[in-house]
């Protein structure tokens, strides 16, 4: 089974399974990409234009955009651009036929999986379609584990977020007693607390739940 089967199959008994968005003005094209996709298992729409995309109300579930360079209208690196300002983070393989180095060098430093030329080999593409939905399925995965230890470090206190902040760096209590100006008895019993209300098992469940916070948090 190859990766792009499995991702999909992951998700065969969920309305949530993977689903590339094909944008691309030739029709041909969008069809033929389609059948290759539902031949693995992979749902898909088509939009013949970015701005048909810009309009419609995209899926809430792990996906990948394909977009073609040119079209009438805006291109498909504006669309990138655009829907990254938005906060829009789906993944991008680029589909062309009209590509050069330039252009691609935009794209990938814009963060595209791929930036592929047509014609392209089936498994080519289903590779770069693998990637990307893979790379949306972990990017999901860890906003999810995000915003929960997010809710864990709203419960604690201002003095336990100190004492998170001393315990993530290395210093051991004695230490921490000493920067705080407070009892070390006190430093453990903050401690305790913060590692019950972040539900944190050890140091290293620790380390990873405060790797997981938003850099503004930290």
């Amino acid at each position: 089974m190859g990766v792009v089967e499995s991702a999909a199959g992951a998700y065969s008994d969920s309305v949530s399974g993977p689903i590339a968005i094909l944008v691309d003005d030739d029709t041909e094209v969008r069809d033929s990409l389609q059948e290759l996709l539902n031949s693995v298992g992979i749902d898909s729409i088509s939009f013949s234009s970015t701005q048909e995309v810009l309009d419609a109300e995209l899926p809430d579930r792990p996906a990948c955009l394909v977009l073609d360079v040119r079209m009438p209208g805006l291109s498909g690196l504006d669309l990138q651009q655009i829907l990254l300002t938005k906060g829009i983070q789906t993944p991008v393989v680029f589909l062309t036929g009209h590509g050069d180095i330039a252009m691609s060098v935009q794209a990938m430093k814009a963060g595209a999986v791929d930036f592929l030329t047509k014609p392209v080999r089936d498994q080519t593409f289903l590779d770069a379609i693998s990637a990307a939905v893979n790379a949306d399925i972990a990017r999901r995965a860890a906003a999810t584990v995000s915003r929960k230890t997010m809710a864990l470090y709203e419960t604690l206190t201002p003095r336990e977020r100190e004492v998170l902040t001393f315990v993530v760096s290395g210093a051991m209590n004695k230490q921490i007693a000493f920067d705080l100006g407070i009892s070390e008895i006190t430093v453990k019993l903050h401690r305790s607390n913060m590692m019950r209300k972040m539900n944190a098992r050890s140091l290293t469940h620790l380390l990873s739940a405060w790797q997981s916070l938003p850099a503004e948090m930290r």
